[in-house]
């Protein structure tokens, strides 16, 4: 059974908890993260989602566990989902949305990832590779770019564009 921390609309532990997949109660939010992994020739390394969530190329993410912050919850995803071991300073959070019913971080990575040290958590991943921006439009208009992804990584772009 995996337990998430909810919080209230400011943000606040509640000390309540819900189980993976309940509901969240009216007034209350979960945490989501969501990290834009960027290479030094400017690629994205996705990873494409395994058939039983739609087979759909995206980025990382998910949902710390509960006594989980947001970040320890990002370097955990990344570690069950790709393998691969991350420091928290290598993370950087550039912005934060709220949901109906989530507050969603977004994390920033920048980081040469060799893909053939990439351990694949099998349920959730069924390829990963690096991209260009230009492949990923073309994702994005071949419906093959999960779309509840695609807002967040316009964002990712703006982001990385000021900097």
């Amino acid at each position: 059974m995996e337990l998430r921390d909810l919080y209230d609309a400011n943000r606040n532990l509640t000390g309540e908890k819900i189980e993976k997949n309940e509901p969240v109660p009216a007034g209350r939010f979960y945490v989501t993260v969501m990290v834009f992994i960027e290479n030094s020739k400017g690629e994205m390394l996705l990873q494409q989602r395994s058939l039983s969530k739609g087979g759909q190329w995206a980025t990382t993410g998910g949902h710390p566990k509960s006594g989980e912050n947001s970040i320890q919850g990002m370097v955990v995803e990344i570690k069950e989902e790709l393998g691969v071991d991350v420091d928290e300073k290598e993370l950087v959070l550039y912005k934060t949305i709220q949901t109906e019913d989530d507050f969603v971080d977004f994390y920033y990575l920048k980081k040469d990832i060799n893909l053939e040290e990439i351990k694949m958590q099998d349920e959730e991943v069924q390829n990963v590779a690096w991209f260009s921006k230009s492949e990923i439009e073309k994702m994005i208009k071949n419906k093959t770019f999960f779309k509840y992804h695609i807002q967040p990584y316009r964002d990712f772009l703006e982001y990385i564009s000021s900097k």
